[in-house]
């Protein structure tokens, strides 16, 4: 104990640490430093009762300044000898470890990762992410046609705009949906194939798309003061920061190291509808988009993670051509096949696009691809499944797909009888 009390003895913060921190503090942590000095009260002062003391309960976090005056505060509970002087030198030291959390990274723009890592940079660019949220200013030059009697210094942003659809925000933040004379219009431009769709067809939408259409979004406030964008955020699109963490820290030293989770899930926060679970949802006979991390949990690659096909920073078609890393036999064997030698991939067939994000390419195929993998070589098989809730009937996918996506979106002329006779001689 004496060693304790004997300042000399302890390693020095620098001087007004306390007093000078810019961090602030949540009550929890310094609950948690409170109880850890508690061998420093007198008898029968419990953390309990020194917390009860402090009530109400102080502001979400305290400066450093602020908890000075707090110890100073409760000194008559200090045990005889343990001055506040001593007591905040000790707890300075403990303080100096929640600094880092307190004055946390900051949002620095992926622009910023540019001069070091130009490769992946430029690889994202070209990938879909950015694209999912853009100013007018930069998406005027995509090219893009409007909504009808619309100028582009009439609209704020873009939704999407990159592989399959764009929609428009008005200067308000709502996402146009008629005419800009009130008429009805379709407002959805279709990438595909150049049509024009209904979205929320003359009804007030908000854009309410956070947090998977934006970098560091908050669900407070509205983005440039714009009543119908609802949230606040760092960067518009998927920027690096959205998977890396905020990068102020790298950028001042590269030894910070940024965060790298290659997990399914950490994919999956963004590339699910209603949160991950093992029922990707189905609509119009077809799985709703957005149901990537869902789907796989429902199918046989569960296990994977998303890298072990895909390169992050690049578009998702650029898929990796590896099915035969892990099915060696099934790859030689299928090589020899017609299909194989006419150069079609494994994807091709056990990731066929039975879901549809904007349009429909024929009645076997929609515009994404699936990542159930497994094919259901049965005609009569039926891959939905249905639920009812509050009186509403929901349908989700099965662990399978249908030869209807496996094989009739290119045999068109065709049926699933004729496809369930075939599949078997594809590969062993």
């Amino acid at each position: 104990m004496s060693k304790v009390l004997m300042r000399e003895h302890i390693p020095q913060p620098k001087q007004g640490f306390v007093a000078r921190t810019q961090g602030h503090f949540r009550w929890s942590q310094i609950s948690t430093l409170i109880r850890t000095f508690s061998c420093f009260f007198k008898p029968k002062i419990t953390c309990k009762v020194l917390m009860r003391e402090q009530s109400p309960q102080p502001k979400r976090s305290l400066s450093g300044p602020q908890i000075s005056t707090l110890i100073r505060t409760f000194s008559c509970f200090f045990k005889p000898k343990i001055t506040c002087k001593v007591l905040i030198t000790l707890m300075a030291i403990s303080f100096s470890g929640l600094v880092s959390t307190a004055s946390a990274a900051n949002y620095v723009g992926s622009n910023q990762c540019f001069s070091c890592h130009a490769d992946e940079f430029n690889n994202w660019q070209a990938s879909g992410h950015p694209w999912k949220l853009r100013r007018a200013a930069k998406a005027r030059y995509a090219k893009l046609p409007l909504p009808p009697g619309y100028a582009w210094d009439e609209i704020s942003y873009v939704i999407g705009g990159a592989n399959k659809k764009a929609r428009y925000i008005d200067l308000n933040g709502y996402i146009i949906t008629r005419a800009k004379d009130g008429s009805e219009a379709k407002t959805q431009y279709n990438l595909e194939d150049g049509t024009w769709s209904f979205y929320f067809k003359g009804k007030k939408v908000p854009y309410k798309c956070g947090p998977c259409h934006m970098t560091a979004y908050s669900p407070e406030g509205n983005q440039d003061g714009r009543p119908g964008m609802v949230g606040t955020w760092a960067e518009d699109g998927i920027g690096c920061e959205e998977c890396h963490g905020p990068g102020s820290d790298h950028v001042q030293n590269p030894k910070n190291k940024m965060k790298i989770d290659r997990t399914a899930e950490s994919c999956g926060k963004c590339h699910q509808r209603n949160g991950i679970d093992p029922k990707p949802q189905m609509s119009g006979g077809f799985i709703r988009h957005h149901e990537q991390i869902n789907e796989l949990l429902a199918g046989s690659h569960k296990d994977l993670s998303c890298t072990e096909c895909h390169e992050p920073h690049k578009r998702a078609i650029l898929v990796k051509d590896n099915c035969g890393k892990c099915h060696d036999d099934i790859a030689k064997s299928y090589a020899d096949s017609l299909h194989g030698k006419s150069g079609i991939k494994c994807f091709e067939c056990h990731m066929g696009r039975a879901s549809k994000s904007a349009v429909k390419i024929n009645k076997n195929s929609g515009d994404v691809r699936t990542h159930i993998f497994k094919i259901n070589t049965d005609a009569d098989a039926d891959m939905s499944t249905s639920e009812t809730r509050n009186g509403k009937e929901y349908k989700y996918a099965k662990g399978f797909i249908t030869l209807k996506f496996a094989c009739l979106g290119c045999h068109q002329a065709r049926d699933a009888n004729w496809a369930s006779k075939n599949a078997a001689q594809i590969h062993e």
